[in-house]
């Protein structure tokens, strides 16, 4: 299996070299605006790139399944919804309908929907007729989608995250006997990072950058909540309990719930851009952008580790799904007042720093 990992990884950077110069070709790339402050235009194939070389990883290396092909058949449509989004700025309720197509097609003819919720309220399992299943998987499916899609924003966040949450459920397959999904995650990883060097510009210079885009974020988004209802739904595979699944997407999803509430109580429509989002924030307290990847992806690692050391130990799931909403609650009250929690600490601290820094002038 090495051999899988060493050959997804090499067809990974090939591809994204080769799909650079046909993006560039073609014209599909990202130009600086108001709201993206990079340098000049930047290819916009990063996601073509990594489905493609996994394609050919799990051709080759992986038994070939209903369940494979279909998630493989989804996953392409959901890459040209997403190269096109790109390239013409769909509306939103062309790619939501398309994603809540995806959704229907991946509960009725792949089986695989959210039926159980578990033990959230003690006591009693939750669980769910088949119209309430549907409804909460395609919710489930657009949300993920949709916070992976939002937290694309600043270099290496995206495929860092998705790192972060692909490792975690690597490692609750794998120590739960699941070889196979187990390596279908690590593979995922794997293939992301040679995306995740070139979009940081290491080891050959900014001038080799190139973005996810959004086939990238819908590709990478779909991945994450088909393992997830996989992992916590379907009896044989069952690797972590239902609420678990918050604590391995925490920050994707706290960011996108945090910022959708923001603009609704503004009047403003959901899924219009703004640069509210955590990268954003952390940005304008003044850290710099690899110092909030760095921060960002801890944070997203430290939740991950806490729902899986939790799941292990048997803590109760409505102790797991009460502390998350708290977390969710403190998360969304220090963004609301984040200005003056960065007054409070620049009072606390700023003086001390600006006694260090300038010391003649005390």
């Amino acid at each position: 299996m090495n051999t899988a990992y060493a050959f997804v990884f090499i067809i990974s950077f090939i591809t994204l070299f080769v799909m650079r110069k046909v993006a560039k070709k073609i014209g599909l790339v990202d130009k600086p605006n108001a709201r993206k402050h990079h340098k000049g235009v930047v290819p916009l194939v990063g996601g073509v790139s990594i489905y493609l070389a996994l394609l050919a990883g799990f051709i080759l290396f992986l038994p070939m399944s209903l369940n494979l092909q279909l998630y493989l058949a989804c996953s392409a449509i959901l890459i040209v919804l997403g190269a096109l989004d790109d390239y013409f700025d769909l509306s939103f309720k062309i790619r939501l309908l398309v994603q809540g197509g995806i959704s229907l097609t991946m509960i009725f003819w792949g089986g695989h929907s959210l039926h159980n919720l578990g033990f959230l309220m003690g006591s009693e399992t939750i669980a769910l007729n088949e119209v309430a299943g549907a409804v909460i998987t395609v919710i489930a499916v657009i949300g993920a989608i949709n916070a992976f899609n939002m937290v694309d924003g600043i270099d290496g966040l995206l495929g860092g995250l998705a790192s972060v949450t692909f490792t975690a459920l690597g490692i609750v397959f794998y120590t739960n006997g699941n070889e196979y999904l187990a390596t279908i995650c690590l593979l995922i990883v794997t293939a992301l990072i040679p995306y995740i060097l070139l979009n940081l510009g290491f080891p050959l210079g900014r001038r080799f950058k190139i973005f996810m885009g959004d086939a990238g974020s819908m590709f990478i988004g779909f991945s994450v909540i088909w393992m997830l209802i996989r992992g916590s739904q379907e009896t044989g595979i069952i690797a972590f309990k239902p609420v678990t699944a918050l604590w391995l997407i925490a920050i994707p999803l706290m960011d996108m719930a945090t910022i959708m509430i923001r603009r609704i109580r503004k009047g403003h429509s959901p899924f219009k851009p703004d640069r509210e989002h955590l990268h954003h924030i952390c940005q304008r307290m003044g850290l710099s952008s690899l110092m909030t990847l760095f921060v960002i992806c801890l944070f997203a690692s430290i939740c991950a580790i806490v729902g899986i050391v939790a799941d292990i130990n048997g803590v109760a799931e409505s102790t797991m799904f009460i502390s998350f909403l708290v977390m969710f609650a403190v998360y969304f009250t220090a963004i609301n007042h984040i200005w003056r929690i960065t007054t409070w600490v620049n009072k606390l601290f700023g003086r001390q720093e600006a006694a260090i820094n300038n010391p003649q002038q005390h």
